[in-house]
Parts: C-alpha cells; sequence; structure tokens
C-alpha cells in the first residue's frame, strides 16, 4: 500500500506521510497505482457534480474544474505547457526541444496550450447532462492510465527528473492495472466506456509516436501533457456519448 501513498502524494495535493517517499521499493510500485489515483480524483470531482447538480451549469463546471486543477496542484499543466513552448519552439531539433522544457519561464504556445485545454474541459463540463455526474470517474482514470502506459511502453530521455524513479517499475503490474482499467471504463460505461477508451488509446499512439520522433522518448513535462490533453479529448467525447 506504500506505493498508492506515493503515487497519491506525487499526482495530488492529498497530503500523504512524507516518509513514503524515502521507500524506493514504494516508488518503484506506485505507478501500477496511478489509474486507482485517477479513480479516486474521479471519485472526488463526481461527487462535487453530484452537490452541484442543481446550480447553474455555468458555475458548477467552473467550481469543479477549479477543485480538478486544485486536486492536482495544477502538476499536469505545468507539464503542457513546458511542452508545447518545446515542440513549438524546439523546430525539430532533439537538444533545443529539451533544453526549451527545461526553461520555467511560458511562451506563447504554453499559454494558448493552457488555455485551449482548460477551455475544452469546462465546456464539456457545462454540457454534460446534469444526472451524468458518474461520468465525471472517466477522464482522471483514463487519464492516469496513460501515465502508466508511457513508463512501460516508452523510453524515458532523462537521467534525472521527476519520472526517472519510476524507470524500473514492474512492465508486467503496470500493463496488468493498464488493462483492469481501460476493461473496467468499458465495461461499466458501455458504448460512452468503449469510446472513451478508444479515444484515449489512439491520443497516446499519436502522442508516443510524435515524442519517439522528437526527442527519442518522453520527459516528465511530456508526460503531463499526455495526461491533460487524454482528460480533454476524453471529456468531450462522453459529452457526444452521454
Amino acid at each position: 500500500m506504500r506505493g498508492l501513498l506515493v503515487a497519491v502524494g506525487f499526482l495530488t495535493r492529498i497530503p500523504v506521510p512524507v516518509r513514503v517517499f524515502a521507500d524506493a521499493r514504494a516508488q518503484s510500485a506506485s505507478l501500477a497505482w496511478y489509474p486507482a489515483v485517477g479513480l479516486l480524483l474521479g471519485a472526488l470531482l463526481s461527487a462535487l457534480a453530484w452537490l452541484l447538480a442543481d446550480a447553474p451549469p455555468l458555475l458548477a463546471a467552473a467550481l469543479v474544474l477549479l477543485a480538478w486543477i486544485g486536486l492536482t496542484g495544477a502538476l499536469h499543466l505545468d507539464g503542457l505547457a513546458d511542452s508545447a513552448d518545446a515542440w513549438v519552439g524546439g523546430l525539430g531539433d532533439r537538444e533545443r526541444t529539451l533544453s526549451i522544457m527545461k526553461d520555467p519561464r511560458c511562451g506563447p504556445a504554453g499559454v494558448v496550450a493552457l488555455v485551449a485545454v482548460l477551455l475544452l474541459k469546462f465546456a464539456a463540463l457545462a454540457s454534460l447532462p446534469r444526472d451524468a455526474w458518474l461520468l465525471l470517474l472517466v477522464p482522471p482514470l483514463l487519464g492516469r492510465t496513460a501515465l502508466t502506459a508511457a513508463f512501460v511502453c516508452t523510453p524515458y530521455v532523462r537521467a534525472a527528473g521527476l519520472g526517472s524513479m519510476l524507470v524500473s517499475a514492474s512492465r508486467v503490474r503496470g500493463l496488468g492495472a493498464i488493462t483492469v482499467a481501460v476493461l473496467g471504463v468499458a465495461f461499466a460505461f458501455g458504448v460512452a466506456g468503449v469510446i472513451a477508451g478508444a479515444t484515449a488509446i489512439t491520443l497516446f499512439a499519436l502522442w508516443r509516436r510524435g515524442c519517439m520522433r522528437r526527442i527519442g522518448g518522453f520527459t516528465g513535462d511530456t508526460a503531463g501533457a499526455l495526461a491533460e490533453v487524454t482528460e480533454a479529448a476524453v471529456l468531450v467525447a462522453l459529452v457526444f456519448t452521454a
């Protein structure tokens, strides 16, 4: 269970005992728990959406989105912005792309990417039927499952970094977690779940292809971008199937 605590502490702002981060085995084991953390986030967001069912749709959407950002500490949004700046400013060059990702400043491409993803999420949240609050379990779950898939299927290009501790994680456990998450969504939500899963898988394939071509693998920033874009795309897909 220490692996779960590490995953919760790393991916969310939910407090966990600091000592668990000193356990190397727990850090490695945490990767397989990422989908579970996504499910936890989805459960909290679903509960909030249920409580706000009688609120004006735009206000409810704004509050749910703020809670979403607050629970994750904008961790993946930072990666999205850095990745957008690097992909545009890198001009196709691997080293230039990696160098820009290290720059703490946010450029125009990063700002546009942040606004676009947050706008999509807000519009989709406002468009979901009021009785479809359980669907909010799905985007965070598939977004964190995509992170597990990234570490299982794609080389990590930095020798040090937030993701370097997960390189040695068990591929078998990771694949098991991915399979359970995707099949669970499909069985629990029927056609909507199948479409959501297909959306996430397609995006992952495109993301991996782009990362391999540009930098020969992925970084923590590109993983954050993957999580955010997956969440937004899955949420939009659910609006059309709800």
